[in-house]
């Protein structure tokens, strides 16, 4: 009896307030495949401009924060079965992709632009040098790491935690360090339709 009640009370009503949360967002023109879950209260503005595959989970905390603007297309696009660990933030003014089968630890943060600096503006008044950032297949984003703009992370790259990711990486290479530099190359990994459960 204790686990049947520990489980609707910690496990069902979350899955049910996912499921309303995602139908809002739905609502509301985010594009969204099939079972996929969101914990928690993080922030999601301009769901249209945001695209999500299937069987997606974010847990509590995750924000999807394309730039406050209109916009006819999308800004944020994230393929399948990817796990988003707590107090993730994506910010998206030109376009962030991230394939399948990714797995990002807690407070990663992914940026695809940053402000200029220039004499004569103060720093809020700086326009935004905007670029992209593309996460491949079947990667390993650790705790605390920082992908800036205009970064590609090939399939099947490990990012050690706490690393600062400022230029783009070769499909599997395990890099840490700030800024992030190759540790070693794993040479027998290829992302295959086996490896992202394909038959």
């Amino acid at each position: 009896m204790r686990n049947l009640l520990e489980y609707l009370l910690l496990t069902a009503s979350h899955g049910i307030v996912s499921r309303l949360r995602l139908a809002v967002y739905q609502f509301l023109g985010m594009k969204a495949g099939a079972r996929n879950r969101m914990e928690g209260l993080g922030r999601v503005r301009r769901c249209s401009q945001i695209e999500i595959g299937s069987y997606n989970a974010f847990t509590q905390g995750c924000w999807l924060w394309p730039i406050d603007a209109d916009y006819g297309g999308i800004r944020i696009r994230i393929g399948d079965r990817n796990y988003f660990n707590r107090n993730l933030m994506i910010d998206a003014c030109g376009l962030v992709e991230i394939g399948d089968h990714n797995m990002f630890g807690p407070d990663v943060y992914i940026t695809d632009s940053n402000h200029k600096v220039g004499p004569g503006l103060k720093p809020n008044e700086q326009p935004m040098d905007i670029g992209r950032v593309k996460i491949g297949n079947c990667c390993w984003i650790g705790a605390k790491v920082v992908i800036l703009k205009d970064v590609e992370l090939g399939d099947g790259c490990v990012v050690g935690a706490g690393s600062v990711v400022t230029r783009s990486v070769a499909p599997g290479s395990v890099v840490v360090g700030v800024p992030a530099q190759r540790l070693l190359q794993r040479r027998s990994f290829v992302a295959t339709d086996s490896h992202l459960g394909r038959a």
